[in-house]
């Protein structure tokens, strides 16, 4: 929680002493460890650990599908349990991506490759939360595991869209037409299907020590789905445009999804024909593009990083230009830097768009203090226009993001719900404005809903730890339920934090 101090001076002592010690001891060193006093700051001013395991209840609150009995969103219930039976598949599961009831199969992927990598970079600091947050992953890839189960087809959506958003109901009462949609050889989904082997592989990481069989089924599944993606090319925003577009319509094409899976797969399973791949396809892949935005479209950016990491930990020369362009991205993120091309709010918040910013947000610290893990241990900095910015710069910006996330903002709100004692009281999510199944056990219908939609009172059911759009450029934040671009959570927005908060949590010894 926030500390509350009057003394400007104390606090500004404070705030430098944190910032100093902040990052010295984030990793394990090969030699003595000094007292644990002496490793951690005394003193933080928000309590990332709390803030991580909200981070991941959250997702609980987005299944789909057979509840489990140890749900710990309890307002949640059964629903979708019908989905795949129009096309005779089993499509039970998976996630609903923000504030609706539609599954989406793209920002369901990445989602799961976002989690994965945080585990994969901070698994092994997050003590407690890391079987909450395998849990979380698993979720996703059975569901991916389903949609994938038919040779060079992939179940890319279930439900209508556009007629799901005409109702404002519940997930438990649904009746809005399930219908599936898929990706084959006839009608490709490049980007699907390369950002599906992406998660697919990722996650075999993430299981590999405590599931291996259950890892061997997620990299088998990865190799097949990336080889369908590759050998039958095309945007799935083409053959699907009337179902996909505007909700996930693929901008960026799908060249970035095939460069981010083959890295993937060349880190998940070490066979050279990835990285050969990626030698060959790289540049028209477009690898030394410059594009700044890293989120659920475009993957240029997360490649860069995760392919620098092969140069620089594993030293892999041949990706050694990647390092260029990692760095490229990382300088357009530092304010005041000669490649800077990143707005900030006056409030101090990186700012992309004003559809649902706080994704960028969470990427972007996830992608700084993986790179800034990534440069320690190979005693290496950014050089930004012939300025070097150390691995403690990248942490101190990408903490200052997380920081005016949990709080520390000009309308001192937590933009993430249920922590902090100001949070979103009115979030765009059908199933936490309306009345629980236990509390109305009756039907809600279709329209029905709509009434408490446009209504100002609070949500009834608290989406714990979900974080939401966020503010605008000016840091405004009107906490309206009917403005989506900043009232709705996301998993993806999710996704990635948590490795931050994992690392932050981890470096003030709250867990």
């Amino acid at each position: 929680m926030p500390l509350s101090l009057h003394s400007s001076a104390f606090l500004l002592l404070l705030s430098l002493f944190s910032t100093a010690l902040l990052h010295c001891h984030a990793f394990p060193l090969r030699h003595n460890h000094p007292p644990r006093h002496l490793r951690h700051p005394r003193f933080a001013a928000h309590n990332y650990g709390d803030a991580l395991s909200k981070s991941i209840l959250f997702f609980e609150g987005q299944r789909s599908g057979k509840l489990p009995p140890n749900q710990r969103m309890t307002w949640r219930r059964d629903s979708g349990l019908s989905d795949g039976s129009a096309l005779h598949v089993d499509l039970v599961g998976g996630y609903y991506d923000a504030g609706d009831n539609v599954k989406f199969g793209l920002p369901m992927a990445f989602t799961t490759t976002m989690l994965s990598w945080s585990v994969i970079e901070f698994g092994g600091l997050m003590k407690g939360e890391l079987q909450n947050a395998r849990e979380a992953i698993r979720w996703a890839t059975d569901y991916l595991l389903k949609a994938t189960a038919h040779p060079d087809t992939i179940y890319v959506q279930v439900g209508d869209a556009k007629k799901d958003h005409a109702c404002w109901e519940r997930p438990e009462d649904m009746d809005t037409p399930r219908n599936v949609y898929k990706i084959d050889r006839n009608t490709p989904g490049s980007e699907v299907a390369a950002e599906t082997a992406a998660a697919l592989a990722a996650a075999s990481l993430v299981f590999r020590r405590s599931d291996p069989m259950y890892s061997k089924i997620l990299i088998r599944r990865a190799i097949r789905v990336f080889q369908f993606g590759d050998r039958y090319r095309g945007s799935y925003s083409n053959g699907l445009k009337h179902i996909v577009c505007p909700f996930y319509c693929s901008f960026s094409g799908y060249q970035d999804e095939l460069l981010w899976g083959a890295a993937w797969l060349h880190k998940a399973t070490k066979n050279p024909m990835y990285l050969h791949y990626i030698q060959v396809n790289g540049q028209t892949l477009g690898a030394a593009e410059f594009d700044n935005t890293f989120g659920w479209d475009n993957k240029h950016a997360g490649a860069r990083i995760l392919l620098t990491k092969e140069f620089l930990v594993e030293r892999v020369q041949s990706l050694h230009e990647y390092k260029g362009h990692a760095d490229n991205f990382i300088c357009s993120l530092i304010p005041g830097a000669s490649f800077s091309s990143t707005q900030y709010t006056p409030g101090g918040l990186l700012f992309k768009m004003s559809d649902s910013n706080m994704q960028y947000v969470t990427s972007s610290s996830f992608l700084l203090l993986t790179y800034a893990k990534y440069l320690t241990s190979s005693h290496l900095v950014v050089n930004c226009g012939g300025t070097a910015v150390t691995p403690k710069r990248l942490r101190a910006i990408a903490k200052k993001q997380v920081d005016y996330l949990l709080g520390d903002n000009p309308l001192k709100m937590s933009y993430m719900v249920g922590y902090g004692p100001e949070f979103p009281r009115r979030i765009h999510h059908r199933g936490s404005s309306l009345p629980s199944i236990s509390v109305h056990p009756g039907k809600i219908q279709c329209s029905a809903g709509f009434s408490v939609m446009k209504s100002q009172s609070p949500n009834p059911n608290i989406l714990v730890g979900a974080v939401v759009g966020g503010p605008d450029l000016h840091d405004r934040f009107p906490d309206e339920r009917s403005d989506y671009e900043q009232s709705e959570p996301a998993t993806y927005i999710n996704a990635p934090l948590v490795g931050a908060l994992a690392y932050l949590a981890h470096s003030f010894g709250q867990l």
